[in-house]
This record gives structure tokens, C-alpha cells and sequence, in this order.
């Protein structure tokens, strides 16, 4: 070799990273809570499915359009309004909590790396978006629902890589969840901007009283909120309901007052508000987000999806019908296609631009497994169907069936791509610990994956 081929090269900057201890050690913590959240979502849209297709489906659609509420506060609605408006607000809400932790003090606040997540959502965003447009081009009622591929089920898919991905590196779980947060974020605004309409002025402007209220007491009183399990519901859930309820007044939908109210709340800790200070200790955006996650993982987000996933398919005839509109195959494509294309192929050319690589413990073969499992789009999914086409509708049912049928693929084609992967990270910690065994030194792969301390591996 001559001189020069012997020169090592600049280190090029490496993108995808395995982010920070406590990074890795939250997001271990949040796949082992997912996976019981995500079965639970799962069952009860199993359920909804069969009901709303055995002998007694009206007593489903029954139950599911009894409505109540007060009408001069436009709150009247039905049982399956009231979960999406209401209930989703509190998943909405925990969204909130998630962005603002991660924009404040998680790793998104470092734009070398949030440049690759961010942009690998636009683009999981906008691939699926133009392939459902394509599909459905020139049907102006069925190109409403170009939004239903674009949203990532963050729920569903972090419980299926929980489920399979016990030994995948740190750096690929973390890339699955940014991605996902900002794919929520993306979808929050196309739910605020495209799906809002007659907008009141007045209600929204009127809005900002309990809004102030919420902000300044959730920054004012961190100690007590921190310590007292009951002072938020007791003092804090009465003005954001105030404020839900006058958000969803103006035209807005009500799902994004729960975002808003979650970005008020503080994610950095203030030795002079009387908190305690160091990164040791929890912001109380964290720790609400570690009270409510039950709460919406167990109940709020279940209870939605067993009132939007009935869908009284028809038998045979009718689920044929329903493979072959035009909305079923647009979203099937986007959503399993769409994603794969739109993530990997964006992440690629990000890392050619900004001449980055992958961090060294990953394989583009594990990009393109973790966009497989983006394709799981059903809560989000659901909600803009319904948005898009209204609940009950023709369209609006074979929007819901492309979403099952879409996600079920994208949760097999993730699956088998990130179990082979899984088992080939696994063989490798066991070769590492035999090597450690041997040698008499740790095991710098074990340590990087479980202990998640410094950057070995970088």
C-alpha cells in the first residue's frame, strides 16, 4: 500500500446514534410499558371487528351512536365522537409531553442528531401521501383521505419492537421512537390545518384564559405537582378541561388541545421554583408522562380503537369489495410501500448529503426492518379516516379495512426482517461474552446494550 492509502481518513460524523445514558435507559423502560399497551389496543379492536360483524352488530353501532353531552357547548356527541375527541385527547396529551421532552432536553435538541429522524419522517410522510394520491387521482371524494398513510402508530409499533427486539441496539429503538414523535408532530398539524374548519375566533381567543391559567400554575407550583399525585387532578384537569372544551367549540379539532397543554408543561428542572437540580432528577413533563401512560396506553387509547375499528365488513362479498377501492389499495400501498420507501430512502440520501454513516452496531437492513414496523399506522390512522370520510361511511369503512389489512403486513414484514436481526445481535452478545470470558475484561458489546454507558461502540 502506498503512503497515502495508509493516511487514515477524517472520522465521518455518525448519524443514527445510540444517544445518551439516560436516552437509552428511558427508552428500554418505555418498550417494556408499550407492550402491554399495544396488546390491549390490539384486543380491543379484535373485538370491535367481530362484534360489528356477528348477529348482534346493532347493538354494536347502537352503543357506539348514543349521544350525550350538552348541545349549547356543541358537546353533544356521541359515544364514538366522545372517545376520539375526548379520550384521544389524552393520548394526544402524553404526545405533547413526549415532544416537549424531547425538543427541550431529549436528543432532538441536538440537530446532528435529529436530522436524520426528522427527515426520514417527512419523508414516511410524504412518499405515502403522493402514492395514495396516484392511486386515487381524479376521484376528489376518495383523494380526501390522502392523509390516512402518512401517520405512525407509535403504540403499536414500539410494542411489536418490544415483543421482538430484545436484543437490538439501543441506537435502532431510539431511531424507531424519534421517528415516530415526529411523525405524530407531522400529523398534528395536518389535523389542525387541514381537518379544522369554521373556525371561531372568539371560542379561541377565549381559550387563552384557562390555557395562561394552565401554564402558569403547572410552572408555578412544580414542588407540589412533583410530590402530590392528586393536586393535578385536582387543580390542573378541571382548567384543561375548560380549555378542551372551548378548543373543540372553535372548529379545531379537540385532540390538539391535549398537544398544547402537554407542551406547557415544564420539561427541565429549576433548583429556583424549588425543584431539585442535576440531570439525575426527572422534569415534571417526564413525570407526568410516567403517571398518565396507564391511563392512556390502558384505557383512552383501547376505548377509541374498540368504537373506530367496528366495521361491518359483509362477509366475503363485502371484503372483496372493500380489497378492491381504490382508498383500501392506496393506503395498503402507502402505508407498507410508502414507508419503507419514504424512511429509508430519505435517510439514505441524508446520510450521502451530509456525508454521515450509520452508527457502526447498524445495518440498513435494520433501517428498512424499523420502517416496515412505521407502516403500522392504526390509531392515527384511524382517527384522520374518520376525519377524512366520516364514521359509517362507505368510504370511510374501506378506508378503516386498508388501515387492518396494512398495518397487519407492515407488523409481519417488520417483524421477520428485525427477528432475523434480533438473532443475529443476539449471537453476537454471546460471542462477546464468551471473548469477555476468555479475555477477562468486560464485554464492551453487553455494556453497550444493557448498561447503555458511554459511547463504546462509537
Amino acid at each position: 500500500m502506498s503512503d497515502h492509502q495508509d493516511t487514515p481518513s477524517p472520522p465521518a460524523h455518525t448519524t443514527l446514534g445510540r444517544g445518551t445514558h439516560s436516552e437509552v435507559v428511558r427508552i428500554g423502560s418505555l418498550l417494556r410499558k408499550e407492550t402491554v399497551g399495544g396488546m390491549l389496543l390490539v384486543g380491543a379492536a379484535l373485538v370491535a371487528i367481530v362484534w360489528a360483524n356477528s348477529p348482534f352488530a346493532d347493538s354494536y353501532f347502537a352503543i357506539r351512536d348514543v349521544e350525550f353531552g350538552y348541545e349549547p357547548w356543541h358537546l353533544k356527541l356521541s359515544i364514538g365522537a366522545w372517545a376520539a375527541d375526548g379520550l384521544l385527547a389524552i393520548f394526544f396529551f402524553m404526545v405533547g409531553l413526549e415532544l416537549k421532552r424531547e425538543i427541550m432536553i431529549g436528543d432532538l435538541r441536538q440537530w446532528d442528531k435529529a436530522i436524520v429522524p426528522v427527515a426520514a419522517a417527512f419523508g414516511g410522510v410524504a412518499v405515502p401521501a403522493l402514492i395514495y394520491l396516484a392511486i386515487n387521482w381524479g376521484d376528489s371524494a376518495a383523494t380526501q383521505g390522502w392523509a390516512i398513510p402518512t401517520a405512525t402508530d407509535i403504540a403499536f409499533a414500539v410494542a411489536v419492537l418490544a415483543i421482538i427486539g430484545s436484543h437490538l441496539p439501543p441506537a435502532l429503538r431510539i431511531f424507531l421512537l424519534t421517528l415516530a414523535v415526529v411523525d405524530d408532530l407531522i400529523a398534528i398539524l395536518i389535523i389542525a390545518l387541514v381537518y379544522s374548519s369554521g373556525i371561531s375566533m372568539s371560542m379561541l381567543l377565549w381559550s387563552l384564559i384557562p390555557l395562561s391559567a394552565y401554564a402558569l400554575l403547572a410552572r408555578r407550583q412544580r414542588p407540589l405537582f412533583r410530590t402530590g399525585h392528586m393536586a393535578a387532578w385536582l387543580l390542573l384537569l378541571p382548567i384543561g378541561i375548560a380549555f378542551w372544551a372551548l378548543v373543540h367549540a372553535s372548529g379545531i379539532h379537540a385532540t390538539i388541545a391535549g398537544v398544547i397543554l402537554g407542551f406547557t408543561i415544564p420539561a427541565r428542572t429549576r433548583a429556583d421554583r424549588g425543584e431539585p437540580d442535576g440531570d439525575r432528577h426527572h422534569g415534571l413533563a417526564e413525570i407526568f408522562e410516567h403517571r398518565i401512560r396507564p391511563l392512556s396506553a390502558g384505557f383512552a387509547v383501547p376505548v377509541f380503537a374498540f368504537f373506530s375499528a367496528g366495521v361491518a365488513i359483509g362477509g366475503v362479498e363485502g371484503l372483496t369489495t372493500a380489497l378492491g377501492s381504490t382508498v383500501t389499495i392506496g393506503i395498503v400501498v402507502g402505508l407498507v410501500v410508502g414507508k419503507i420507501i419514504g424512511i429509508t430512502g430519505v435517510t439514505f440520501l441524508v446520510t450521502k448529503v451530509t456525508r454521515s454513516r450509520l452508527d457502526p452496531s447498524l445495518r440498513w437492513i435494520d433501517v428498512i426492518g424499523v420502517a416496515g414496523l412505521a407502516g403500522i399506522g392504526f390509531t392515527v390512522s384511524l382517527l384522520v379516516a374518520e376525519l377524512s370520510f366520516g364514521i359509517g361511511t362507505e368510504l370511510g369503512d374501506n378506508a378503516k379495512v386498508g388501515i387492518f389489512v396494512a398495518s397487519l403486513l407492515a407488523a409481519i414484514i417488520g417483524s421477520i426482517v428485525l427477528s432475523s436481526r434480533n438473532r443475529y445481535y443476539a449471537k453476537l452478545e454471546a460471542a462477546d461474552a464468551v471473548d469477555a470470558d476468555q479475555d477477562g475484561v468486560p464485554d464492551v458489546y453487553e455494556t453497550d446494550t444493557h448498561d447503555s454507558g458511554s459511547a463504546t461502540r462509537d
